[in-house]
């Protein structure tokens, strides 16, 4: 076993496994114990997610200022990137947070991925378990099921891939700053405005659309967390922002 596996397994992989599986014992819902599982890893991400929330906002805030800087440096590319330094640490911003945000999230889906996998394969779950985790005798991988009404996690829905995708589709829209206006005194400058502006645009549909095609065939526990984790950091945006304004 490779570095990186041993330690994804020992800090991803089993804590989430046992978590998950020491909530279905307690509640008997594999669904809820997803849920309250979710809820979990976003108390925990909180803090980071509430800095890259705010770290957009001063971004969106800073744009006036860049351009005034692309602008004036436009043919000193080491100044420009000197003055640029030194807005972002007079604003307090780091430009590389939210990919270190989403570094952070992308072995928590991969981790959730081989849980939900191997978390309904009593088999698998044997050489897992800590030794305070009791081994269920069986797994029962739904949210629901009644009437004939039934959400099985264990296999894609396509449904709830679509609804978690219009939910992607909402966060990027609502976390997307709006463009800076444009300045007709300089073609350069509206040109990679512009293009920026497309970039952003294209993004908002992205991903969504890469969201359903993973999830179209993905367990629908994963559907469920991404789902979720989507609305939770809409509310935590708009609650963020919203006592900015206040304040």
């Amino acid at each position: 076993m490779n570095p990186f596996s041993f330690l994804f397994n020992i800090f991803l992989y089993r804590p989430m496994l046992n978590i998950l599986i020491w909530l279905y014992g307690l509640i008997g819902n594999f669904g809820v114990a997803i849920i309250i599982l979710t809820l979990g890893l976003k108390a925990i991400l909180h803090p980071i997610n509430k800095k890259s929330i705010e770290s957009q906002k001063v971004m969106a805030e800073i744009q006036p200022k860049m351009k005034a800087i692309q602008k004036k440096y436009k043919n000193n590319q080491q100044k420009q990137a000197e003055e640029l330094v030194k807005l972002y640490q007079q604003e307090k911003f780091n430009p590389f947070f939210s990919t270190i945000l989403l570094f952070i999230q992308i072995p928590i889906l991969f981790a959730l991925f081989y849980v939900v996998r191997n978390g309904m394969d009593i088999n698998q779950l044997s050489a897992e378990l800590y030794s305070f985790v009791k081994l269920p005798s069986a797994i029962y991988p739904y949210l629901f099921n009644f009437n004939g009404l039934k959400l099985d996690l264990s296999q894609p829905n396509i449904p709830l891939a679509a609804l978690t995708a219009l939910a992607q589709f909402w966060q990027v829209k609502t976390a997307t700053p709006p463009p800076p206006p444009s300045d007709n005194s300089d073609g350069k400058e509206n040109t990679m405005a512009e293009v920026s502006v497309m970039m952003q645009k294209q993004m908002i549909f992205f991903m969504p659309i890469l969201t359903f095609i993973i999830l179209f065939r993905a367990p629908s526990a994963l559907g469920l967390y991404w789902i979720l984790t989507t609305l939770i950091s809409v509310f935590e945006q708009k609650v963020l922002l919203n006592k900015q304004k206040i304040k």
